[in-house]
């Protein structure tokens, strides 16, 4: 690979100018065929929410000036979603890879989407896959701030697993330094045994990065053009490349088939549990109470065992739902309790009373105080 006019990053008169801007990159152009699915990858659900839009979140955490998302299977449905349903205030840009030669190839499609200012030049650009969305925000800000206090070229997130099967492997060269990541599909033996791993997710110097992808050859088991290889081409150039490992590697976990859908949808939903219990909710069941993304709950809120509230569900402070109760896109006022029913897109009001064994037709209104009686229904 050659490092032809790649040279090493000069720092002179960066301290005390204006900050660097911040940019993502996410990397949501693949078919996903193993998720064998009309649906593309990155719309898939968790926990009610596309997966991409769980990257998102989590880019919205750490304030990028800007996002790029690179697009190609099915990219109408995938950008006409993301704009649907972007997080407020983020400025995002699409971007078609209209042939699928790799991560190395989408990177520098996307690249094209970023400000072409001069000054922008110095910049730094986190990239992201689409399909990783356990990812903390707190873990992608450790991530840029290991990156610009080092002053490297590049810094991967990585992780140290027990089974490293199938994942690229860090190859580390001297003084400690990231040398290199090579595929599970092209190691050797030797470097199949190393178990720290490439979790391809990066921020990198964007001056470097542009002329790094340049080198790139798909001369490897794919025949395509990795951006891992961009690792190497900064090293040998004189670069310094460093890395931060994880800590908790279910944040990194990526979502290629049904089964890995299914155990990240687990660990989001304990999150969400977790978090709407230390803001005053109890749960009596935590292991079977289903809560989506978006559904917003108050303090003092009982949830019984077999509760599924599905969509963006809103439920008042003091109100009690369940046990065995599925809401979904429904309003539930404060002081009212819902048993054992069934409402869809529905509004219930104050201190109103529904079920045991209700059955809300989509749109129905139980006013201030109402009751649905056992086995009763409502209409909108």
């Amino acid at each position: 690979m050659s490092t032809a006019g790649v040279g090493p990053v000069s720092t002179a008169g960066r301290r005390g100018a204006r900050p660097r801007p911040l940019w993502a990159v996410v990397l949501a152009a693949g078919e996903g065929t193993r998720m064998r699915s009309e649906r593309p990858k990155p719309l898939h659900r968790l926990c009610g929410r596309p997966m991409v839009l769980h990257v998102l979140d989590a880019l919205a955490g750490i304030n990028v000036d800007r996002v790029v998302v690179v697009v190609g299977h099915r990219a109408e449905w995938v950008t006409k979603t993301l704009v649907e349903h972007t997080p407020p205030g983020m400025a995002i840009e699409f971007v078609e890879q209209a042939r699928q030669q790799g991560t190395g190839d989408a990177m520098a499609v996307a690249l094209t989407g970023l400000p072409t200012e001069m000054d922008d030049d110095d910049g730094d650009v986190v990239v992201l896959p689409g399909d990783t969305p356990l990812l903390r925000p707190a873990t992608l800000a450790s991530l840029v701030h290991h990156h610009r206090r080092t002053e490297a070229a590049a810094t991967l997130l990585t992780a140290v697993l027990p089974d490293p099967t199938g994942y690229g492997r860090v190859v580390r060269g001297r003084d400690d330094a990231i040398a290199r990541i090579v595929e599970h599909g092209d190691a050797t033996a030797e470097e199949r045994e190393v178990d720290e791993v490439n979790t391809s997710i990066y921020c990198f110097r964007r001056s470097v990065l542009a002329p790094a992808l340049r080198r790139l050859s798909p001369a490897n088991a794919q025949g395509e053009y990795y951006l891992t290889d961009v690792v190497e081409v900064l090293y040998e150039a004189g670069h310094r490349v460093e890395a931060v490992a994880v800590e908790d590697t279910m944040e990194v976990a990526g979502v290629n088939d049904r089964a890995q859908l299914a155990v990240a949808e687990a660990e989001l939903r304990d999150r969400i549990n977790e978090r709407w219990m230390r803001r005053g909710v109890t749960m009596w069941d935590p292991e079977h109470t289903y809560i989506d993304a978006e559904t917003v709950l108050g303090t003092d809120v009982v949830l019984l065992p077999g509760v599924i509230l599905q969509g963006a569900c809103r439920i008042d402070d003091h109100a009690e739902i369940g046990p065995n109760t599925h809401l979904v896109d429904t309003e539930v006022g404060e002081g009212a309790v819902v048993t054992s029913s069934v409402c869809r897109r529905c509004a219930i009001g104050t201190d109103a009373r529904v079920g045991p064994f209700a059955v809300l037709d989509e749109g129905s209104k139980v006013p201030p105080g109402g009751t649905v009686p056992p086995g009763g229904s409502a209409q909108a």
